[in-house]
C-alpha cells in the first residue's frame, strides 16, 4: 500500500455491493478421481452453508483441480471470491490455470508490481498482502498454502484475511501440513477433507539423507563438494531438470559461481532476484538446466521430471513442513511419478526424521485410500 501515516485516510465503500460482471462459465474439461470428487463436493457444500472448511491434501494431489468447481459454483451465484496465497510464484501459477478453466468472468492476479487490473473481479487470486487493501469485498476467501511463510508466522496477515471477508464470508484453507493454528482457525465444527494420495496414485518421493560435511568450508575455498558435484553431473548428464535449495541467499550466491563451471546456463533466484520470474519460466519451458534457489520456490512449482536437492537440510530454516514442501516439487507427472530428493547435511536433524516419517506414513495411508477409490 506504500507509505501509510496516522494523518492519511483510507476510503471504503459503504453503498450497495456490486456484482461482478459477466456469466462465469465452468471451461474446464478434466475428470477428477473419486477422492478428488469427494473433496470438492465437500468443499462446495461447506461455503455455500458458510461453513468454514479444512482441505487436508498432499503434494500432487490436484488441489487446484478440487477448487474448479467450488469456486465456479460461488461465482455463478454472484458471488466473490478470493484465493489468496503466501507467494507470488503461487500467484503466477495459479492465474493463467483458472483464466483457462473459469471463462466468461472477471479475474485478477494481484502481487507487488502487478497493478490493480481493469472492472470489477469476480475472483481475486493474490498474496496474502495484498488483502491488507480489502475491507469486507469477499464472500468466500481460500487460503491456499496456509502454512507457509509468511502467512503463517505474521498474524497480521491472518487478521487482513477476516478483514477482507464480507460479515457472513466463509474462509476455507488449503494445505498439505496443517499446523495447530490452522486447526484451531478451522475449529470443531468446520468442514475437513483428506486426500492422502496424489491424483496419479504413485507415492510421493521419499528424500534420502547424504552426509555433506564441511561443505560450507569447502566451498568458502572455491571448492564444490564432491557428492554436490557428482549429483549434478548425472542431472546435467541425463537432461533432468533440477532444483537445488540453498539455507540462504549467501550462500547460495558463494556457490553459483562453481556450478556455473559445470554448466554457465544455470541460474540462481531468491525472493528479491529480478530476474526470478523469467529464471522460472526458462526452466519449465526447457531452456535452462537448472536453479540455485532458497526456500521462496518451495511451493508453487510443477514441472516433470524435475529433481531436488538441498544442501544444508540440517538449517532451521528447513524445518518438516519445508522439507516435506520441498520433495513435493518432485515425481508430479503421471508420466514421470518418480524423482530423486536428496538431502546433503552436516548433521541429520529432528526435522529431516520427522518429515521422512510423515511422507511414509502418508504414503501408506495413500496406498489404503487409494486402493479403496480404485475399487
Amino acid at each position: 500500500m506504500g507509505r501509510v501515516a496516522e494523518c492519511d485516510e483510507l476510503i471504503y465503500w459503504r453503498g450497495p455491493d456490486r456484482l461482478p460482471a459477466g456469466s462465469p462459465t465452468l471451461t474446464w474439461e478434466g475428470r477428477l478421481t473419486l477422492l478428488q470428487e469427494r473433496a470438492s463436493v465437500e468443499l462446495e457444500e461447506s461455503l455455500l452453508s458458510g461453513r468454514p472448511h479444512l482441505l487436508h491434501a498432499v503434494c500432487g494431489a490436484g488441489k487446484t483441480e478440487i477448487l474448479f468447481r467450488p469456486v465456479h459454483r460461488l461465482l455463478s451465484e454472484g458471488k466473490r471470491v478470493c484465493i489468496a496465497t503466501p507467494r507470488t510464484d503461487v500467484v503466477l501459477e495459479l492465474l493463467p490455470r483458472f483464466d483457462k478453466a473459469i471463462g466468461g468472468t472477471v479475474i485478477h492476479g494481484l502481487y507487488g508490481g502487478s497493478g490493480h487490473g481493469e472492472g470489477l473481479a469476480g475472483l481475486v487470486i493474490a498474496t496474502a498482502h495484498q488483502l491488507y487493501r480489502f475491507r469486507e469485498a469477499f464472500d468466500a476467501v481460500i487460503v491456499d498454502e496456509a502454512d507457509a511463510f509468511p502467512y503463517s508466522f505474521d498474524k497480521t496477515l491472518r487478521l487482513a484475511v477476516k478483514k477482507a471477508l464480507k460479515p457472513r464470508g466463509v474462509l476455507a484453507v488449503v494445505t498439505a501440513t496443517p499446523s495447530p493454528a490452522i486447526l484451531s482457525e478451522i475449529g470443531r465444527e468446520g468442514g475437513r477433507s483428506v486426500i492422502p494420495v496424489r491424483f496419479h496414485g504413485h507415492p510421493l518421493p521419499v528424500p534420502r539423507t547424504v552426509p555433506l560435511f564441511g561443505y560450507r568450508k569447502k566451498i568458502s575455498a572455491g571448492k564444490m563438494p564432491d557428492r554436490l558435484k557428482a549429483w549434478t553431473k548425472e542431472r546435467l548428464r541425463n537432461k533432468e531438470p533440477f532444483l537445488i535449495f540453498f539455507p540462504s541467499v549467501p550462500l547460495m550466491e558463494q556457490c553459483h559461481p562453481l556450478f556455473s563451471q559445470l554448466s554457465a546456463e544455470i541460474g540462481a533466484v531468491h525472493a528479491s532476484h529480478p530476474d526470478r520470474r523469467s529464471l522460472v519460466l526458462a526452466l519449465r519451458g526447457g531452456r535452462i538446466p537448472g536453479l540455485l534457489t532458497t526456500t521462496i520456490l518451495e511451493r508453487g512449482i510443477t514441472i516433470p521430471r524435475l529433481q531436488i536437492a538441498v544442501v544444508g537440510s540440517e538449517n532451521a530454516v528447513f524445518d518438516r513442513s519445508a522439507i516435506i514442501q520441498i520433495s513435493g516439487r518432485a515425481g508430479r507427472s503421471p508420466e514421470y511419478p518418480d524423482g530423486d530428493v536428496v538431502l546433503f547435511h552436516h548433521g541429520i536433524t529432528p526435522e529431516m526424521d520427522a518429515a521422512v516419517r510423515e511422507i511414509r506414513r502418508l504414503n501408506r495411508e495413500g496406498g489404503k485410500a487409494f486402493g479403496m477409490s480404485a475399487l
